[in-house]
């Protein structure tokens, strides 16, 4: 499929009512059609992996079309300059998220991407490093529990940063780390009490819904029952 045909399709697509809605949920308006993820995943499965498209798509500057480049594209192919150009791009929460979960976090340089993104000071650059660490922890099934022990001292080095779109990531991943077995959730829950102690709204917020969440008897249940 060519990238005008697909750009075309997503444009047909196009509904100004959807864009009003997602801006009121933080999503970047500029450059937005309006078409839904259900459809935007429907178009991926019907394209299939192209890293040559995805690289076209994401040229295009469309919202949708840069959610779709990373669908279809290939995280073997994917290069660190590629990673670095397109996560200088990010405007918007959830094509952070929607790349870093379906093509970064598979790629050669997930782990030392979502150290070097994390100390950055770009708000998406830095959600993309906290975002790495929360779907690696999801989607990395052979990863030692090491690996995820070493973000955690990031999370409580960037818990006082303010930012909506940064403390809501740094909170996602240590849920997500804390998640992961029962080992990890003692010391995810060791280190939100630490971050409890910290003079910072931010903080506070962060460690009370990690506590709240990792120590929640249904999903302490459900971690043990899946390493069963």
């Amino acid at each position: 499929m060519q990238s005008k045909e697909v750009l075309k399709k997503l444009k047909s697509l196009a509904n100004s009512k959807s864009v009003a809605g997602m801006a009121r949920f933080g999503i970047n308006p500029q450059n937005t059609l309006g078409v839904s993820m259900p459809i935007v995943r429907k178009i991926a499965k019907e394209i299939g992996k192209d890293h040559k498209l995805a690289q076209q798509l994401w040229d295009s500057k469309i919202h949708e079309a840069r959610i779709l480049a990373g669908f279809i594209d290939e995280a073997d192919k994917a290069t660190e300059k590629q990673m670095e150009n397109w996560v200088k791009d990010f405007d918007s929460w959830d094509v952070c998220d929607q790349v870093c979960g379906n093509l970064f976090d598979k790629t050669e340089f997930a782990y030392s991407k979502a150290f070097e993104w994390s100390e950055r000071e770009e708000e998406f650059v830095k959600r993309a490093g906290f975002v790495l660490m929360a779907t690696l922890s999801v989607h990395d099934k052979k990863a030692s529990d090491k690996q995820f022990e070493q973000f955690l001292p990031v999370i409580r080095r960037e818990t006082e940063d303010e930012r909506n779109f940064v403390k809501k990531a740094v909170n996602w991943a240590l849920r997500q780390i804390g998640k992961r077995n029962i080992s990890l959730n003692k010391k995810a829950i060791e280190i939100a009490k630490e971050i409890q102690k910290v003079d910072s709204k931010s903080a506070k917020w962060i460690a009370n819904d990690a506590i709240r969440e990792l120590t929640n008897e249904n999903i302490l249940r459900r971690i043990k029952n899946k390493h069963k």
